[in-house]
């Protein structure tokens, strides 16, 4: 793997049946300061890669923005996101509720699920959520890792917008939870699939029968690695829960 901003190598005492020092690389954060029109915004930390994603992203999950095109212009100086939007007299809340027709063939959740797992960060440290946003195919449009799975989803959302991608018609995997602030940034950018390798919360549930939003959890096939790290866990069977909207999915 190339270097970059994101790893860095630390030594550590490693304890087993003998005490030894030892080295490995780990997962980094940066603060990224956001400023729109002037005027401090937030800083959020992160880890340091699709840095104009995540700041697309976020503004977007957060209801700032509708579109890319509310962005007249965003520059990054210093890890400095500084942003310039029109000014409006009013801002209107998207509705949370999925518009779309979509449909995904159950092969393409596991190969979504199984394509954020074997991230080379996530491989090697464990230590970032891994999320992704997918075509008809499990065709990837972009996946993004981060310390925080709010931070690795915003990315995705942000690569989208600024690829101009019909979000009606891609389906999302992630390695976090899904809670009800997590599928309700799925909802407002009108993703009405999401899976994620681990749990669903009752307020996610209740959130996407709310918004329409098909949520998928506990999603595990033979071939896929559960656990990052030194221990990885290997699945010896082929499953997944499917919580709400169960009508999009292929079987």
């Amino acid at each position: 793997m190339t270097e970059n901003r994101s790893l860095k190598w630390i030594e550590y005492t490693k304890v087993n049946d003998e005490v030894t020092r030892a080295r490995e690389r780990i997962v980094t954060e940066l603060e990224v300061p956001i400023i729109i029109n002037g005027r401090y915004y937030v800083t959020a930390m992160i880890t340091p890669m699709l840095e104009k994603e995540f700041v697309v992203g976020h503004l977007f999950s957060q209801g700032i923005i509708d579109s890319i095109k509310d962005i007249e212009s965003l520059e990054m100086e210093n890890d400095i996101a500084n942003v310039i939007l029109p000014l409006k007299e009013e801002h209107q809340q998207r509705p949370l509720k999925i518009s779309s027709d979509f449909k995904v063939k159950k092969d393409d959740i596991f190969k979504g699920v199984d394509a954020i797992l074997h991230s080379k960060i996530y491989e090697e440290t464990g230590g970032v959520h891994s999320a992704g946003l997918f075509k008809h195919g499990a065709e990837p449009v972009c996946i993004a890792e981060d310390v925080g799975r709010h931070n690795a989803m915003d990315k995705v959302i942000g690569y989208a917008l600024m690829n101009n991608i019909d979000f009606s018609a891609t389906f999302a995997t992630s390695t976090g939870r899904m809670v009800s602030d997590m599928v309700s940034k799925i909802c407002m950018a009108n993703i009405p699939v999401v899976a994620t390798k681990t749990a669903v919360a009752q307020s996610g549930v209740e959130m996407g029968q709310s918004c329409g939003v098909t949520i998928i959890g506990f999603v595990r096939d033979k071939s896929m690695n559960t656990n990052s790290g030194t221990h990885p866990v290997k699945n010896t069977s082929r499953s997944m829960r499917i919580y709400t909207n169960p009508e999009r999915i292929i079987v």
